[in-house]
């Protein structure tokens, strides 16, 4: 694996995390987290379905694209405990997970556009694509985990709602939209920690850069001899006796 180049291992994580956030936006959107069908036995009437989001509500008669009844203001009111939890989760998730975008971006850059002697002046410096990489897969975990979490809760949220009232609840495919971006972040993570751990030696503290010690000036400079380097100017005058 070429540690020193940008990898194939990292270009496939940050496109699958720019997908993952994409699928994170679209679930927070969309209108369809769950549905409450509203069956009439009228020939007469047709039947109603309710589309819950996290932000708007809709009610639409069956084969109708447009809705009967609109509710802008929902997410000031929403009264489902699921759905307000998620309201806050997966904006977090989705800062957390641009965050970690943002690091895996520094790290590319900081890899491909390198020198191949590293400047003597930022030897200690912390800010390195090991660094970046290892941070950026630990975001994203992060990201996946607060927005898994109240995702598979609104599955075990729906059949609570069904228990209380009537089974007229089922979860909509915003659901499924959110779980799969989360698995999404999860594998972004994995790729970036195979990457660190195929790459960095494990002796070394995190923080370092991917060469195996510190860069000095002795490391980069021309080789002198033993001598030259303990007096630049000793030179050696031979002496001549004379014996009588």
């Amino acid at each position: 694996m070429g540690c020193r180049d940008v990898h194939a291992a990292t270009v496939l994580s940050v496109l699958c995390g720019i997908a993952s956030v994409a699928g994170l936006f679209a679930g927070t959107l969309l209108p369809n987290w769950r549905k409450l069908r509203l069956i009439t036995f009228n020939r007469n009437e047709k039947n109603l379905t309710v589309y819950t989001g996290l932000w708007v509500k809709c009610a639409r008669y069956d084969g109708s694209s447009d809705c009967l009844m609109y509710d802008a203001t929902w997410y000031s009111s929403v009264d489902q405990l699921d759905l307000r939890v998620l309201q806050f989760a997966l904006p977090l998730s989705i800062l957390i997970a641009m965050g970690g975008l943002l690091l895996c971006l520094i790290g590319m850059c900081n890899t491909a556009f390198r020198s191949s002697v590293p400047n003597i002046k930022l030897a200690k410096c912390l800010v390195n694509s090991a660094g970046c990489h290892l941070v950026a897969g630990l975001l994203f975990f992060l990201a996946g985990t607060v927005s898994l979490s109240p995702s598979i809760w609104v599955i075990f949220y729906n059949i609570h709602l069904n228990k209380k009232f009537e089974p007229v609840f089922t979860f909509d495919y915003a659901v499924y939209v959110t779980i799969a971006s989360a698995g999404g972040l999860f594998m972004t993570s994995l790729l970036l920690f195979i990457w660190y751990c195929a790459c960095k030696s494990l002796p070394s503290p995190f923080w370092q850069p991917l060469y195996s010690h510190p860069p000095s000036m002795h490391t980069y400079s021309q080789p002198y001899s033993a001598r030259s380097r303990l007096s630049a100017i000793e030179i050696d005058i031979p002496v001549v006796s004379h014996t009588t």
